[in-house]
């Protein structure tokens, strides 16, 4: 496949950025989203020009890195996949790309296609840990029993990988579904009652001071989570917030 693409350039946050034409010849359909990206930055180094910077880690849909606006949606056109399991074969011959870094104001770009996510690390660290006791020998796992149906959601809000897909999604940029998985994914669970007042007052709390929007409902950000993170846990967040406020 031939494409053009156009990519969001900046050098940092303090500089103006633009949108810039790459055209790429002998695409192959096989190649991931990623790949492809390299092979474009391998013949901007040959040519002497500066790659373009983007994030990614693991490439396999597990870290989240790889969080990429490509044609106006977090992650690309495909549903349940990250940027790097995002595939060519999506896209048509003569295809233009337009590739952005998410955009919300608490993630200020750092570079071209980087932004910095780490209002997330601060809103998870406001809410705190469980003070249940892991030294010494292992407590079984069967020494309080769980509903399997409490289990079970609190697994599914904790495969929230943070990538950032809701907050881009978002026309408030809220990170709604972001907290609203990690307060659940701890309010389920009996290990998680001791300090759930605080957790999640403290952690809404530093949503609102990073600056993220709030929830108007629209559903977009289930739509674009390539993890399907449910929007039930927006309204769990928000119960166990009126709870924790009375």
């Amino acid at each position: 496949m031939n494409l053009t693409l156009k990519i969001w350039r900046q050098k940092n946050a303090k500089t103006k950025g633009k949108m810039v034409d790459y055209p790429i010849k002998d695409v192959s359909p096989d190649m991931s989203f990623l790949e492809m990206l390299d092979v474009l930055n391998g013949q901007l180094i040959t040519n002497g020009d500066e790659p373009v910077s983007f994030d990614h880690d693991c490439r396999e849909g597990i870290c989240g890195s790889c969080s990429l606006q490509i044609n106006g949606e977090p992650h690309g056109p495909d549903r349940g996949v990250t940027t790097c399991q995002l595939h060519m074969r999506m896209f048509n011959d003569g295809d233009t790309i337009f590739i952005e870094p998410f955009r919300a104001k608490a993630f200020p770009v750092i570079k071209d296609l980087i932004v910095d996510r780490s209002a997330f690390d601060r809103i998870q660290q406001a809410g705190g840990f469980i003070s249940v006791n892991t030294s010494g020998n292992t407590i079984d796992a069967n020494t309080i029993p769980i509903n399997k149906h409490d289990a079970d959601d609190a697994f599914s809000a904790a495969t929230c990988i943070g990538c950032g897909a809701c907050v881009a999604a978002c026309k408030n940029a809220s990170a709604m579904l972001f907290v609203g998985a990690k307060v659940s994914q701890y309010a389920l669970l009996p290990q998680g009652e001791i300090e759930a007042t605080d957790r999640v007052l403290n952690m809404v709390k530093q949503m609102d001071v990073e600056g993220f929007g709030n929830c108007t409902n629209t559903g977009a950000c289930e739509i674009e989570c390539p993890k399907g993170i449910s929007l039930k846990n927006i309204a769990r967040l928000n119960v166990e917030y009126l709870k924790a406020s009375f």
